[in-house]
């Protein structure tokens, strides 16, 4: 799916269809629990705050809501008809009481939402953007989070620096490229993106993406 692709605005009839599960990807109830498990093993806990950056449709979203305390998941992403299908996502799951705070920014300004966050997460976001789109992610971001809080982040992984030819990855048969979408990027790249955003990267590797994505985790260089 390219930024073009993403940025088609689903109607109502569509959502109502539930075609937005399959617009963010699919593997609606596999890339769900994923994220979530992935986060309680690393120490989410009800009381926290947590920022889905590149929230979509809810995939992951819906079983934050129903786990985090009323008030404290907040999404963000930049298509307008994926906040609306998260609502009507979380009306069918009868979730409104949790109060999730929904928000449409092409930026990633995240300090609009107007809290700090205990965590930050960003599945399938960072594969589709160029270089300078993640250093502004990190940066902004970065300013949200509380002392020591991680931001999560998926990638599609390059052997080396500068990797011009197309990576197959299996699982999930995902052709990525150096400079179109899907993007790969070297850990070194990503060292070097996390460096410019002012946060440190650490890879956190293989966590069970259907598509072979791994996972990093950047976090401020005053606190890492």
């Amino acid at each position: 799916m390219t930024i073009n692709d993403y940025q088609r605005q689903l109607t109502p009839a569509e959502i109502d269809a539930g075609a937005h599960r399959q617009f963010v990807g699919g593997f609606w109830d596999e890339m769900g629990a994923l994220q979530f498990e992935f986060l309680k093993a690393r120490g989410l806990m009800p009381h926290h705050v947590l920022a889905d950056v590149g929230c979509g449709a809810l995939r992951g979203g819906l079983r934050f809501v129903e786990y985090l305390d009323a008030g404290r998941y907040h999404g963000i992403d930049s298509n307008a008809s994926l906040i609306e299908a998260g609502r009507h996502e979380l009306a069918q799951a009868r979730l409104e009481h949790k109060e999730a705070k929904l928000l449409v920014d092409e930026r990633f300004a995240l300090s609009r939402l107007g809290t700090r966050f205990d965590y930050a997460i960003a599945v399938s976001v960072f594969t589709h953007l160029p270089m300078n789109h993640i250093i502004k992610c990190l940066a902004e971001t970065r300013q949200v989070l509380n002392p020591g809080a991680p931001f999560y982040a998926s990638f599609f992984e390059a052997p080396g620096d500068a990797h011009l030819e197309p990576l197959r990855h299996a699982p999930g048969d995902v052709v990525s490229y150096f400079d179109l979408d899907p993007y790969h990027y070297s850990p070194g790249e990503i060292d070097f993106l996390a460096r410019e955003a002012g946060v440190v990267a650490e890879r956190v590797g293989e966590w069970g993406h259907p598509r072979d994505q791994r996972m990093w985790s950047f976090r401020s260089s005053g606190s890492a």
